[in-house]
């Protein structure tokens, strides 16, 4: 089954073609550098020996993610996320196929990351193609423990943290990332068929689907999405006491993701709530600004 009709250009590989492990680094590097994120993938802070391996990891979650949102048949989507499955298991049995694998191939080696994180990014994903609306807040949060709670703690595995501790404050700090990804991206997401916002959040502010597919943004509607973007505030600000728990360099990536997401919900704020009408999104311009802020301190 061929995917690339579906995939940016740049995602295409040669069929039948082996790899070298410096081939594949620059496939993944290729990757990280040509996909917009509201925060930096690999950022000069980080240590030069750790670039790489976050391509790296960044390429096979860049890829998980468009295996599952971009084709737009479910059926087709499972089967493609079933064969990317399969591709991790080669490559943790040793005989990794794929660009992304070659080259993750040598960071789960090196640095001992087990394979349930890279599983559950999958997991999340392959629910995407027959769960498209969620109860509660406690199911929205659920999904984040397996669409970007994984990220965190694959990060973490990079700079030798395994403890409960840091990967409860990177859990807050990932979901809230997450969370702000789908306020932003709520007509994005409905074109698309799915809703993150919770059915109970809805009913609790009167706010209906049939307005979301109108871009209908009425008072009740700006009321549900700020309740919605300061209960994930709440999230970032959880999170904060890991930049205190890691080295000075991860420290910085880890505030400009926090800052990065932080200034999308400032966005949403300003524009008073209305996602329907304009989707918020960081310019190059603003992410460098971010981080010129926090080298001055300010």
């Amino acid at each position: 089954m061929s995917v690339y009709e579906h995939l940016p250009s740049y995602y295409r590989v040669a069929e039948g073609q082996a790899y070298t492990p410096e081939e594949a680094r620059r496939y993944t590097e290729r990757i990280a550098r040509s996909h917009y994120e509201n925060f930096t993938v690999v950022s000069w802070a980080l240590p030069r020996e750790l670039r790489q391996h976050m391509y790296n990891i960044y390429a096979y979650c860049r890829w998980s993610d468009d295996l599952g949102d971009e084709i737009p048949d479910p059926r087709l989507a499972q089967e493609a996320l079933q064969w990317w499955r399969g591709e991790l298991r080669s490559c943790y049995a040793g005989e990794p196929r794929h660009p992304v694998f070659v080259a993750l191939r040598e960071t789960v080696r090196r640095y001992e990351i087990p394979p349930e994180p890279f599983h559950h990014l999958l997991d999340a994903f392959v629910q995407d193609q027959t769960v498209k609306r969620f109860p509660t807040y406690g199911d929205v949060l659920h999904y984040c423990t397996r669409s970007a709670n994984p990220v965190g703690r694959l990060v973490l595995y990079l700079f030798g943290f395994r403890d409960e501790e840091r990967q409860r404050l990177s859990d807050s700090t990932c979901t809230a990332l997450q969370l702000t990804n789908f306020w932003q991206d709520v007509t994005v997401d409905w074109e698309k068929g799915r809703l993150y916002i919770p059915q109970d959040d809805l009913r609790r502010f009167e706010v209906d689907e049939e307005q979301i597919a109108e871009r209908r943004s009425d008072h009740n509607f700006r009321e549900l999405m700020r309740w919605e973007v300061e209960r994930t505030r709440s999230l970032f600000a959880e999170g904060l006491p890991l930049l205190y728990m890691v080295p000075g360099r991860l420290r910085l990536d880890l505030e400009l993701f926090t800052r990065g997401g932080e200034a999308i919900l400032d966005m949403i704020e300003r524009q008073r709530y209305n996602v329907l009408g304009r989707r918020p999104a960081l310019t190059r311009v603003q992410k460098t600004g971010l981080i010129i802020r926090r080298i001055l301190g300010r």
